[in-house]
C-alpha cells in the first residue's frame, strides 16, 4: 500500500505515525515544508521518499505535488493527522478519487457549530451554542444563552483562544483578547470532571478506545501558571460511572459517520450525572497522550493505527494493565533554566513507577506556557493502582519545581 502522509515531521508525534505505517508494510511518501535533514529520525526512516514544498497551504501547489507522486508510484490513501491541514487533505483526496474523509465529512470535525448542528439533530446532548464574528453577535449569543459561557474559535484546537465570561462586563473584557479570530463558537459553559474518549476505528467499527481524565479541566489548567496540569489514562475506561461518555462517543461516530481512523472526543460528566458533548476531531490526541495510551497497555498504538488503516485490523494484544498520567510542568521565573528541585529526590522514591521523564536542560530557554500545553517539560507515571497513580502524580505536580532567570 502507497500512502501519501501530510507534514510527516510536525507536530512532535507525527514521525512516529511515519513508523507505524513503514512497520506495517505501506510505502510512506511525505510532503511537509521542513528541509529533508530537518526531519527526525522516526520520519526520515520511515519514508520511502520526501517531497519538500514551499508551503503547505497552497492547495493547487499541493495537489500538483501529490497528483504527481500519484501518477509516478500510484496511492492508496493520504492521511493527515494534523489539525489545520485536515480540510486541505480531504480536498487533494477527492480529488484523486481516493478513499477516506471527504471534505463533506471533515467539515464537522473541523467546525465547531457544523459539529454540534449534526449532533443536536440526533438528540445528543450539546451545550446550548451560537456561532458569532462579531462583537455584537456575541452579545447577543451571551443575551440568549446566559452565563457563564465559553467562547472558543469554531475552527481551534486545543484550548487555544478559548475563555470563560461570567458576566457582561466579563464579556466586554474577552471581546478585544479574540479579536483576531474569525469566527467563535459562544457555548453554555459545562461545569463538570473532563474526559475524552479517543478511538481507532476501521470501516465503521472500533478496534480500541482509551478514555482519559483531564485534571484540572484544560481551561482552568491554561490559564493559571502555576498549575502543572495532568492528562490520566485510566487503566479500567469500563466502569459504570463512564457508561454513558462512551455509549455518546459511539453515537456521535455514528452520527458524523466516521469510518476509518483516529478520533478523538471530549466530553464532560456533571455532579449530577449528565453527561455533555464537547467536541471532537478526526485525528488522535496531542500532548503526549497517545504515548499514556502505549505505556497504560505496553502497546503501539502508532503502529495499531497504521494497522487499522492500511488493513482494517488491530492484531496487538490490547490488555490494559496501568493507569498512566503526564504532569506538565512549567518554570517559575523567565528567561533560561536556572535549576531543576525535587526530581532527584522523587525518582528515589517513586522511580520504579516512573516511565518517562523530558524536562528542558539547565540553560534551555522557556517555553511560553500560554502557548503549549508541553510546557517546560513533563514526565510520565504509572502504576495499576488509579488512587496510587494520582497520589504519585500530584506529588510530582508538588514537589518537583523548575526555576528559570
Amino acid at each position: 500500500m502507497n500512502v501519501l502522509f501530510f507534514s510527516p515531521g510536525f507536530p512532535a508525534e507525527m514521525p512516529q505515525f511515519v513508523r507505524g505505517l513503514a512497520e506495517v508494510g505501506a510505502q510512506v511518501f511525505g510532503v511537509g515544508d521542513q528541509p529533508a535533514e530537518a526531519l527526525p529520525d522516526a520520519a526520515r526512516e520511515g519514508l520511502a521518499d520526501y517531497q519538500r514544498v514551499d508551503s503547505l497551504w497552497d492547495e493547487s501547489g499541493l495537489l500538483a505535488t501529490a497528483r504527481a507522486i500519484a501518477d509516478r508510484v500510484g496511492l492508496d490513501r493520504i492521511e493527515c493527522l494534523w489539525e489545520p491541514g485536515m480540510l486541505l487533505a480531504a480536498t487533494v483526496r477527492e480529488k484523486l478519487g481516493l478513499p477516506g474523509l471527504s471534505l463533506a465529512q471533515t467539515v464537522p470535525f473541523r467546525d465547531k457549530g457544523e459539529m454540534k448542528r449534526l449532533l443536536d439533530a440526533q438528540g445528543i446532548r450539546t451545550p446550548r451554542h451560537a456561532r458569532a464574528t462579531t462583537a455584537t453577535e456575541c452579545r447577543n449569543a451571551a443575551e440568549l444563552i446566559g452565563f457563564p459561557l465559553i467562547l472558543k474559535p469554531i475552527a481551534g484546537a486545543g484550548s487555544a483562544d478559548t475563555h470563560r465570561v461570567d458576566d457582561n462586563s466579563d464579556l466586554e473584557r474577552v471581546l478585544p483578547l479574540i479579536r483576531h479570530v474569525p469566527e467563535v463558537s459562544v457555548e453554555e459553559f459545562i461545569d463538570g470532571e473532563e474526559f475524552t474518549f479517543d478511538t481507532i476505528c476501521a470501516d465503521g467499527r472500533i478496534l480500541y478506545y482509551n478514555i482519559a481524565w483531564y485534571r484540572p479541566r484544560p481551561l482552568i489548567g491554561r490559564s493559571i501558571e502555576w498549575i502543572s496540569p495532568q492528562t490520566v489514562t485510566l487503566r479500567d475506561p469500563d466502569t459504570a460511572e463512564l457508561e454513558d461518555g462512551r455509549r455518546m462517543g459511539r453515537e456521535v461516530l455514528d452520527a458524523l459517520g466516521f469510518r476509518t481512523g483516529f478520533t478523538h472526543m471530549e466530553w464532560f460528566r456533571k455532579s449530577d450525572g449528565e453527561v455533555v458533548f464537547g467536541e471532537i476531531g478526526a485525528r488522535p490526541p496531542g500532548a503526549r497522550s497517545v504515548d499514556l495510551m502505549n505505556y497504560a497497555g505496553d502497546i503501539d498504538v502508532f503502529t495499531g493505527w497504521a494497522e487499522a488503516v492500511c488493513h482494517r485490523r488491530l492484531s496487538q494484544t490490547l490488555d490494559r494493565r496501568y493507569n498512566a498520567a503526564v504532569i506538565f510542568k512549567r518554570a517559575q521565573g523567565q528567561g533560561r533554566i536556572q535549576r531543576i528541585e525535587g526530581l532527584e529526590s522523587l525518582l528515589h522514591r517513586y522511580g520504579r513507577h516512573v516511565v518517562d521523564v523530558d524536562l528542558l536542560p539547565i540553560g534551555a530557554h522557556r517555553r511560553d506556557w500560554k502557548q503549549t500545553l508541553r510546557s517546560d517539560g513533563n514526565v510520565i507515571v504509572r502504576h495499576p493502582d488509579l488512587g496510587t497513580t494520582m497520589e504519585i502524580a500530584d506529588l510530582f505536580g508538588v514537589e518537583l519545581q523548575m526555576f528559570a532567570e
